[in-house]
């Protein structure tokens, strides 16, 4: 990806953009046991929750994640300067979902940034959705006494998380097509 378009002057780079929710509330999951013998666990039922907003860049598999307390165009925007900020060099061609808050009036797009709204209703073409759904399965069955437990279970499952594991769940063959032409 060290080609450039004839409009930008930065190398170009490919990232996936959403938001996830994660919770106290447990995470169900599937149990191998003996034939007749039905699992049990403890479940918490609390309602206490924060969101993460990342992005993944599938060609490498890096990876930038921020926490915020909910969903809307002011954390967007937040997110969207610390990631510009992170990675100065480059121009990003970022894929996100069509969230109001994403396109809101207010939003103002660094200049090193290109947003790529996905088709509507499609989050199945988003490969960031499958990054939440690992991240997720890797809760399956814990409960966490507070929100800031999670929290630092989570910091540490994501700065573990190998950029290979990344970049295997996301880089689709249509993408790694993609790419070729940046």
């Amino acid at each position: 990806m060290g080609r450039y378009a004839p409009f930008i002057d930065k190398p170009l780079k490919f990232w996936c953009q959403d938001e996830s929710r994660f919770g106290l509330k447990t995470y169900p999951g599937r149990w191998i046991t003996n034939k007749g013998v039905k699992p049990i666990s403890d479940k918490q039922w609390k309602r206490e929750a924060y969101w993460l907003y990342g992005a993944v860049e599938p060609l490498t598999g890096d990876s930038f994640y921020m926490e915020f307390s909910h969903v809307d165009g002011n954390c967007f925007q937040v997110f969207l300067e610390f990631f510009s900020k992170t990675y100065p060099k480059e121009h990003h061609i970022m894929q996100i979902d069509n969230a109001a808050f994403h396109t809101g009036k207010k939003i103002t797009i660094p200049e090193n940034i290109s947003l790529l709204p996905q088709p509507p209703h499609s989050p199945e073409t988003n490969p960031i959705e499958r990054i939440w759904a690992w991240y997720k399965s890797q809760l399956k069955h814990l409960n966490f006494d507070n929100l800031q437990e999670l929290k630092d279970y989570m910091l540490t499952l994501i700065e573990n998380t190998l950029p290979e594991r990344i970049n295997s769940l996301t880089f689709w063959p249509h993408i790694q097509e993609a790419v070729k032409c940046l």
